[in-house]
């Protein structure tokens, strides 16, 4: 037969552990009991029915351990969860559901799965993964999604403050995972705990080559086109690399046209029209994009295997060099590359800023300059109105130097005439 006596700290203490787990219940508030099992653990639990009287289903609320709680606090919960069944709440299913809800990990596996590999180019997809699997999940993917609040998100994003383009594009991620949650019913609406974290500021990091650059550049690629390339690397050891002949095309088109790696990677026969000297891109970064193709650039393209149904990638990858088969990346052969042209601290992105530098310089307007790298934005271009001002002084300096000269005063000094009065 059940205990029943007043809960109080003595009574449970008191209470010893049988073969098989009973309950001791309270005579103050219906259905609140401890529970104690064999090993000696004591529960405190609320007993109740949902669905109306003797037909309704009984459930077992537990409300927490003996030691965590005193017997007057867990009185109080149950007490409160009464009332709340009283009005057709169901406690134990609540906690049923919070304990199902989805982790922020479950919330990323879809966020991957329906989101990023489905609306996200393949490049933006491994970017994506990759800060996912390597930052975001290890840090928060235990919690709870609807339970995420806004502090643990500061706490992350601060805790990556050596790394601010990291936890920028982190957060990014994040945030848009969260805005998901909303509308696959996993947080409630306009809850996104990422809103109003303070981002980061980054400085931009612009790398320009002088002519000399360019020069030592193009020698090396030249002799990584019939030779292997050898250099020491980070770590004192000597490493001998015999760069991908399709990547020192692919960097070769990179330098001629001021195109994205992954512009180039992703180029298509079809893309061509070599009559005209463009390429037509249907999907860059930025849309639709129109890619300018001058000498240097259509004769590395004429130097390309073109199928015979015109069709397929241009710089092709794989060990078959199939032209449905592109190359993934150009970093071990660019690394070997730009090492050997003691270039170290240039990426392939920089090619694309080294190209516009040179129109800059060269004296283009600065929406010319966007028009040739597919910004759509002219702040994007704003970056290089420094260097459109080498023209302009260098013409200022001319103009001026004329004129000064024409301002001196003769060497062999002036004549002087007399001027003769009438009368």
């Amino acid at each position: 037969m059940a205990e029943k006596k007043r809960i109080g700290k003595v009574m449970v203490d008191a209470l010893k552990p049988k073969a098989e787990r009973f309950v001791a219940w309270d005579t103050e508030v219906p259905g609140f009991g401890v529970r104690v099992y064999p090993q000696g653990r004591k529960v405190y639990l609320l007993k109740y029915r949902v669905g109306g009287g003797r037909s309704g289903r009984v459930r077992w609320a537990l409300i927490g351990n003996h030691g965590s709680l005193t017997p007057d606090q867990a009185r109080d919960i149950a007490r409160r969860w009464a009332a709340d069944v009283a009005q057709g709440g169901d406690p134990a299913g609540v906690r049923e559901d919070q304990r199902k809800a989805p982790t922020v990990s479950e919330l990323l596996d879809k966020y991957l799965k329906d989101h990023v590999k489905v609306r996200n180019k393949p490049s933006t997809q491994a970017a994506v993964t990759d800060l996912v699997e390597r930052v975001i999940r290890p840090a928060l993917g235990k919690l709870k999604a609807a339970e995420l609040a806004r502090t643990d998100v500061a706490r992350f994003h601060s805790g990556l403050s050596e790394s601010p383009t990291t936890a920028n594009r982190a957060l990014a991620a994040l945030s848009k995972a969260c805005s998901l949650a909303e509308v696959w019913g996993y947080r409630p609406g306009h809850s996104n705990p990422c809103i109003r974290v303070e981002r980061f500021k980054e400085t931009s990091r612009e790398r320009f080559l002088s002519a000399k650059e360019f020069a030592v550049l193009g020698e090396v690629l030249i002799r990584a086109e019939h030779q292997a390339l050898t250099f020491t690397d980070k770590r004192g050891k000597v490493q001998k690399v015999r760069a991908n002949a399709e990547a020192i095309r692919a960097l070769r088109l990179a330098i001629f046209t001021g195109m994205r790696s992954g512009e180039v990677l992703g180029l298509r026969w079809e893309y061509l029209d070599i009559e005209a000297g463009v390429a037509n891109l249907p999907d860059s970064k930025t849309g639709k994009k129109i890619v300018q193709l001058p000498a240097p650039a259509l004769e590395v393209i004429a130097g390309a295997e073109r199928p015979e149904n015109g069709k397929g990638f241009v710089i092709r990858g794989g060990r078959t060099k199939d032209a449905e088969t592109p190359l993934v990346n150009i970093a071990k052969s660019w690394n070997a590359v730009r090492v050997v042209a003691g270039l170290a601290d240039v990426r392939p992105h920089d090619l694309r800023h080294a190209f516009a530098s040179v129109a800059a310089s060269g004296g283009a307007s600065l929406p010319v300059i966007g028009a040739l790298l597919g910004h759509t934005e002219a702040k994007t271009t704003q970056r290089y109105a420094h260097l459109s001002n080498d023209p302009l002084k260098a013409a200022a300096g001319l103009i001026a130097g004329r004129i000064s000269e024409a301002m001196k005063a003769p060497t062999g000094g002036a004549d002087v005439v007399q001027i003769k009065r009438k009368g």
